[in-house]
Order: structure tokens, then C-alpha cells, then sequence
């Protein structure tokens, strides 16, 4: 996703966000057509509690995305990467202060190697890595509370794109009032931006499938694969500097995240030993 982000670098990050916005609900709308999920998709509009609480993971998933787009356009890929890689941390940290969960042994050594790696990151850049820690608490508070919707996640995205339309549609026409949007400028630009929607639902459709066919463990981990990519595009394809300081912020990190990792697994088997 970097490499298509910055290959849109000639709209603004705000205009980007726009169309990932407005052309991932008609993604959403296609799908749910597809799959006969409309009358469903529904019903969780005309329920208030749910819709509320989409109407705030609304907010809190185009602050992502905007935080991600924006990082992507002003070269700090890297520092978008450790967000990422800091979120499951995160998701542990809201566990414990907002649903009075316990941390196990190798989860509390993980927040502990965290916290180290992210002082040493704050020392490295001369300041809080606020792009990272903004995508990890807005993505970490985005999935806290969707743990409480019993909804599938192309019906939730489509609601939740679907509450951001009008901000999203108004900015755009204010755009091509002024004859300052990208969009339209040209063809194939203008299809890279509509596809902006298929880039997000589609990889959303994928994994949904795969958490029904893999263990626990193994999509657990999936999700340190798009932060490492993030890195490496960032350090290999966009030339991002990458300090020996910022490396061994980056070694706590990593290591944090191979002792969460262990606690995932181990936790996975004592419940597999527990049914049998």
C-alpha cells in the first residue's frame, strides 16, 4: 500500500482520503449486494447503540487512514511501520486498563521491552514518534471497541464509510468547484484514485477468509507482515534514513513483539489442550 500511496502523490493526502473513503462504500455496497448481506447491513444501521459506536470507529478509521496517507506523502513510512508494529502492544495496554485484563508473564515483558524501544525512537527523532503512536491508538481504539459489535467487518466498514460520506463528498465538490482536484485531470490517474476502494475492501475480504480457515496463532501473526513490508519499502524503496539509534528502538520492538508472539501461541495451545 506505500508504493500505491505515493503513486497518488499528486493529489493531496486529504484528497486521497476522500476517494479511499467514498470508493471503498461502493466497493462495500458491490460485495454486500454480491453476498445478499444488504437487508443485514441494514437492520445495524436502525439499531442506535450500533450505530453510534460505527459512527465513532468512523472517526477513529479515517483518522487512521488519514495519519497513514499523510505519512506515506511526507516521506516517514518507517515511522508509519512502527505504528503498526506497536498496535497489538497497544490492543495488550487497553486489555489491561480498560477490561481489567490480567497480563500474563511474556505479555508484561513485552510492554516493558516496548516502552524501552519507544523512549529510544523518542530520543532517536528529538521527539515523540506521534505518527506512530497516533496509527497504534487510533487503530488500538478502532478494534477495542468493534470487539463489542456482533457484525461482520464488510458490513461495519460499509457503515462506517457510509457515516463519513457527506465530509468526504463535500470536500471533494469544494475541490473540483475550485478546479483544484486531481480527480478528472486525466484518466488513468482518476482510475487509480476509484481504485483506492478495491486496494481496501478486497485485502479486508481476504483476511476475513483466512480467520476462518487458519488457527488462531497463524493469523495472530499475520499482522506483523504489513508493518514489516512498511519497513522495508520504506528503507529500501523510498531511501528513508534509518539511524543505528532508530535501529535499536526498532530490536526492542521486534523483541517485544516475538514475546507476545510466544504468548499468543503458547496461550493457543492451552486452550486447544483445554477442549481436548
Amino acid at each position: 500500500m506505500p508504493i500505491y500511496w505515493r503513486a497518488l502523490d499528486r493529489a493531496s493526502a486529504y484528497e486521497i482520503l476522500a476517494h479511499r473513503a467514498i470508493w471503498s462504500l461502493l466497493a462495500c455496497l458491490l460485495f454486500l449486494t454480491y453476498q445478499k448481506q444488504l437487508r443485514e447491513t441494514f437492520a445495524l444501521i436502525k439499531n442506535r447503540r450500533t450505530f453510534s459506536l460505527l459512527a465513532l470507529t468512523s472517526l477513529l478509521l479515517s483518522l487512521n487512514w488519514g495519519i497513514y496517507i499523510w505519512s506515506v506523502s511526507v516521506d516517514r513510512v518507517v515511522e508509519a511501520a512502527l505504528g503498526y508494529y506497536i498496535t497489538p502492544l497497544v490492543a495488550v495496554t487497553f486489555g489491561v486498563g480498560v477490561l481489567k485484563e490480567h497480563l500474563r508473564k511474556y505479555q508484561l515483558i513485552s510492554v516493558i521491552l516496548a516502552t524501552i524501544g519507544v523512549v529510544i525512537l523518542t530520543v532517536a527523532y528529538g521527539r515523540l514518534p506521534w505518527i506512530a503512536i497516533g496509527l497504534a491508538v487510533s487503530w488500538g481504539s478502532y478494534s477495542l471497541i468493534k470487539k463489542h459489535l456482533n457484525a461482520g467487518a464488510l458490513q461495519t466498514l460499509s457503515i462506517e464509510t457510509l457515516v463519513a460520506i457527506i465530509p468526504n463528498a463535500t470536500y471533494l465538490i469544494y475541490l473540483l468547484s475550485k478546479n483544484e482536484a486531481e480527480f478528472g485531470q486525466d484518466v488513468g490517474f482518476s482510475l487509480a484514485l476509484v481504485s483506492a476502494g478495491l486496494f481496501t475492501v478486497v485485502p479486508l475480504l481476504m483476511f476475513n477468509a483466512a480467520t476462518t480457515r487458519l488457527p488462531l496463532t497463524i493469523t495472530g501473526l499475520l499482522q506483523y507482515i504489513t508493518p514489516t513490508i512498511m519497513f522495508l519499502v520504506g528503507i529500501f524503496v523510498f531511501n528513508e534514513e534509518l539511524k543505528v539509534s532508530k535501529l535499536l528502538g526498532f530490536v526492542f520492538i521486534w523483541s517485544a513483539l516475538a514475546f507476545l508472539g510466544t504468548d499468543l501461541v503458547k496461550s493457543s495451545r492451552s486452550a486447544n489442550q483445554g477442549r481436548n
